[in-house]
């Protein structure tokens, strides 16, 4: 596979090693937004969640998990964001699914979940719920 973290992941381009264990590898992101901003791979090339099994899932959780603690014992951050792009148009520009976790720190000028997107009109709750059921 060609992408940038397949050849992390093959060794073929260093990086910082936060976290590994059988299923992922946690290092610090070449640009960060905060001390400790580590990106979190699954060892699978897997492009986006879409993609990606249950069983999968559930064992990047708990490497997910296992990078948060240590994270925090590093940098000992009152708070983070952990999420991923999801495709393309959600800003995912390396194809191959990764988490940011990023540590918050007071007066860090960054936002929460809701900061991300900004819909240009009122959106009706209500009548988006009815097109799950």
């Amino acid at each position: 596979m060609s992408c940038i973290f397949c050849k992390i992941i093959a060794e073929e381009v260093p990086c910082y090693k936060v976290f590994e264990n059988e299923n992922i590898l946690a290092f610090l992101d070449v640009h960060p937004c905060a001390q400790g901003h580590t990106v979190v791979i699954p060892k699978k090339h897997i492009v986006n969640a879409e993609e990606i099994s249950v069983d999968d899932w559930n064992s990047l959780c708990v490497g997910l998990k296992q990078t948060i603690d240590k994270i925090q014992l590093v940098v000992k951050a009152p708070g983070m964001n952990v999420g991923f792009n999801n495709n393309s148009v959600a800003g995912q520009v390396v194809p191959h699914l990764h988490w940011h976790i990023i540590p918050r720190f007071d007066g860090d000028g960054g936002g929460s979940m809701h900061s991300i997107v900004h819909a240009p009109d009122q959106i009706d709750v209500e009548n988006i719920a009815k097109l799950f059921l």
